[in-house]
């Protein structure tokens, strides 16, 4: 019994190796950064211009800050979401948005209610749809 015991043993721990090295194998590290190669054309959306099915993930995440990405059609929507706030009067900047090698960048920015503007005491959820054309790139939301 011993010895049938010593081979299934080493059964158990080779099948754990080859496992393990074939999950390994599948892992990369992707450099997400890079030189910047041009600045991407884009169109910022309208609520009424938003996908149906756009519309029903941002419904459902609006409460917390939000980066999302969706395709359709040969089209590319970026979602940036900044929560749940007390008040109107937020608008929301695309700084920046521009391809490197390995992934598409979007920098906005959350520009509170201005100091002369009449704000209303009410939640909002302000967020920002854009569209361009699909970029088999990652995303990389930055701040």
């Amino acid at each position: 019994m011993g010895k049938k015991a010593g081979n299934f043993r080493k059964i158990i721990f080779f099948c754990t190796a080859v496992f393990l090295i074939l999950c390994m194998s599948g892992c990369s590290v992707t450099d997400l950064g890079g030189t910047k190669k041009q600045e991407l054309d884009f169109t910022v959306l309208e609520k009424e211009d938003i996908p149906e099915e756009l519309k029903t993930q941002i419904e459902e995440k609006k409460d917390e800050p939000m980066k999302l990405t969706y395709t359709d059609q040969g089209q590319m929507y970026l979602v940036r979401g900044y929560g749940k706030k007390e008040s109107s009067g937020y608008s929301i900047e695309v700084k920046e948005l521009y391809e490197t090698e390995n992934a598409v960048h979007i920098r906005t920015e959350l520009k509170g209610p201005g100091e002369k503007e009449q704000v209303i005491e009410k939640h909002t959820w302000p967020y920002l749809v854009v569209k361009l054309d699909y970029q088999d790139r990652h995303v990389v939301f930055e701040e």
